[in-house]
């Protein structure tokens, strides 16, 4: 696929030859400067076509293909700039909580001026925000060993990692030793979790072990060949990323030195090197502090590492004095460029020392403190797990599917909605739920990885124009083999039966234009598109089997209205049941209960939607007219 040895290199096409190194099975991405020469160089490489590349419709969609991907156990790569990022927000956030399988590397380019850019925002802080592990290469030769080395570090801590090149280094050449051996593949097949599907608790027990496994990388950073600490002396100068490589021309150009250990020890400097920044090598910056008197630090955009040398200063009563862009002495905004890097050092090292006290740590006021004879024991409330409700047409859907798919090996993507309860037993249909949309690109990156799996993909219709319409042209644009199937109750229904443009009105009642979502799948690619009504249970399954029988992208459309939009007219009443309990075996609907060993209906709950009926073998569960 690549030709092995020294080769001179763009910083992004050594990331992208690291990435096929690394055993990257897909790698997809939405171009924009300075990063679109990586995806297009693994394009490229991939002669033998083994790797899946893809431009994806957005950002979103191409992370979300990755994790379908990761969560399968293949390893991915998403490719985008810092304003990318924002577009690729919604599945991050939720991505770290969920964790991934395989390794996944999010490739986040910025760029600091900005050249060609709305903004200058630094990914450094949005790492820290999302609490995904940042390496920040400072040269070509760097970025191709991180991306190697991000892959290893996502599958050891179960993580997404994020690889932040800025414009110098994505667009600076150098001459790189490749690796002698491509990783093969590791075997992908996507298998069933509840880890995959965000849920409240989930995201409450998540956090914690977050934190924890930061304060594990935070420690294994301060021992990374990405961060050292060299010179000895009590002047220090921090440099993260790029502005590393800077720092060392300009520093041995003031020195004339012949090596860089010799400028350093004619300067008297320490220079604490940060390549591996979120989250911080707490162990390293203590070690950097505690030997110099005063610190400069430099670094591309925002104040990161100043911010976390200053935190650790003040936390451990240190004493060394920090400068940079938070004192004011570095300039807030655009790029170090060699010469901004030679006058901050100059003037750092011109300055008067700065001499700060250890501050004596306050003694905490007394605090009376009563304890009771005896306290109450705490009250314990019973778990009450949501389900799906009695009517609901969800219910019917996913039960068509179901019988439709059952022998075959398939996997049911779910999204943000209230068809998410459908993971419940005993449906079991929703194997991956991620953010809004991210259920139809998911599926793509499964389908890609584990290519014999049944991959099917479930959205509400509200969501489906909130956000499922960039994920249905992805899937058209790229060829993805699965099949859609989007349930439309008529309503966005779990917050409150809100309006869509599904609705033909909008908030204040007015009436404006009806968008058909079986009109757009047909606009956007799906070469199958079918509408069916789910409780008309044989036609719903057959319309299931010949989506999935159907080569290529298929949408299914489930149309039957919330059960909360209607009063029902209709009851199902139980004759003389035969206590098989198939019904509650099968669907699940908390209107039928067991009493006495037999099957009940709860009047107060039921919707008469006779899907029970319709599973009854014995036909003595019956629809009629309530009275």
């Amino acid at each position: 696929m690549e030709k092995q040895g020294k080769q001179i290199l763009l910083g992004n096409e050594a990331i992208a030859l690291g990435a096929i190194a690394a055993g990257a099975r897909l790698v997809a991405g939405y171009p924009g400067t300075p990063s679109t020469e990586v995806l297009q160089t693994v394009a490229a490489r991939n002669t033998d076509g083994a790797i899946h590349v893809e431009w994806s419709t957005n950002e979103k969609a191409a992370l979300e293909v990755a994790a379908g991907a990761a969560w399968s156990g293949a390893r991915a790569m998403a490719v985008m700039k810092q304003v990318g990022l924002n577009v690729a927000a919604d599945p991050l956030m939720s991505l770290v909580y969920l964790g991934v399988k395989g390794g996944l590397v999010i490739v986040v380019a910025d760029d600091p001026g900005p050249i060609s850019s709305q903004t200058e925002q630094d990914t450094r802080f949005f790492a820290a925000f999302a609490n995904a592990p940042a390496l920040d290469p400072s040269c070509p030769e760097e970025a191709y060993a991180m991306a190697l080395r991000a892959f290893d570090l996502s599958e050891r801590y179960g993580l997404p990692v994020i690889l932040r090149p800025t414009t110098k280094v994505c667009h600076a050449s150098a001459a790189i030793e490749l690796s002698a051996e491509r990783r093969p593949f590791a075997p992908a097949r996507f298998e069933k979790s509840a880890r995959w599907v965000i849920f409240p608790p989930l995201s409450y027990r998540r956090h914690g072990e977050i934190k924890a496994q930061q304060a594990q990388i935070g420690e294994e950073f301060s021992v990374s060949e990405f961060n050292r600490l060299e010179g000895d002396g009590p002047l220090g100068i921090a440099a993260g990323g790029v502005t590393y490589a800077i720092l060392r021309d300009a520093l041995m150009a003031r020195t004339g030195a012949e090596d860089w250990p010799a400028a350093l020890a004619a300067l008297s400097l320490s220079v604490l090197k940060v390549g591996a920044v979120f989250p911080p090598p707490k162990a390293l910056y203590r070690r950097f502090l505690a030997r110099t008197e005063r610190a400069l630090v430099l670094e591309e955009l925002a104040p990161v590492i100043e911010e976390q040398l200053l935190a650790l200063k003040g936390a451990e009563n240190l004493t060394a004095g920090v400068a940079g862009k938070l004192s004011g002495f570095v300039a807030p905004n655009g790029e170090l460029l060699f010469e901004q890097v030679a006058r901050y050092t100059e003037e750092f090292l011109l300055a008067p020392p700065v001499t700060v006290a250890a501050a004596a740590p306050l003694a905490a006021p007394p605090v009376a403190v009563t304890t009771p004879e005896s306290e109450p024991a705490p009250l314990v409330w019973p778990r009450r797990s949501p389900v799906l409700c009695a009517g609901c047409p969800h219910r019917a859907s996913f039960y068509a599917v179901k019988k439709a798919t059952r022998g075959q090996r398939a996997v049911f993507c779910g999204d943000i909605g209230c068809y998410t309860l459908g993971n419940a037993a005993p449906l079991d249909m929703t194997d991956t739920c991620l953010c809004m949309g991210a259920g139809l690109t998911v599926a793509q990156g499964v389908k890609t990885a584990d290519p014999q799996a049944l991959v099917f993909a479930f959205i509400g219709d509200g969501t489906f124009f909130a956000s499922g319409m960039t994920g249905l042209l992805n899937a058209a644009y790229n060829r993805a083999d699965i099949n859609i199937v989007i349930l439309d109750n008529s309503t966005t229904a779990m917050t409150g039966h809100q309006s869509h443009p599904g609705l033909g009105r909008t908030v204040m009642g007015e009436e404006t234009v009806k968008i058909d979502a079986a009109a757009v799948a047909r606009a956007l690619g799906a070469g199958f598109v079918e509408r069916a009504d789910p409780f008309d249970l044989p036609a719903a399954m057959d319309a299931a089997r010949r989506a999935a029988s159907h080569p290529g992208l298929s949408v299914l459309i489930f149309t039957a209205p919330c059960s909360g939009l209607f009063r029902p007219t209709l009851i199902c009443r139980a004759e003389k049941c035969s206590g098989c309990m198939l019904c509650i075996r099968e669907i699940g609907c908390p209107a039928l209960r067991i009493a006495t060993g037999v099957v009940e209906v709860n009047a107060a709950l039921c919707h008469g939607c006779g899907l029970c009926a319709r599973v009854c073998p014995s036909g003595r569960l019956r629809l009629e007219a309530r009275a």
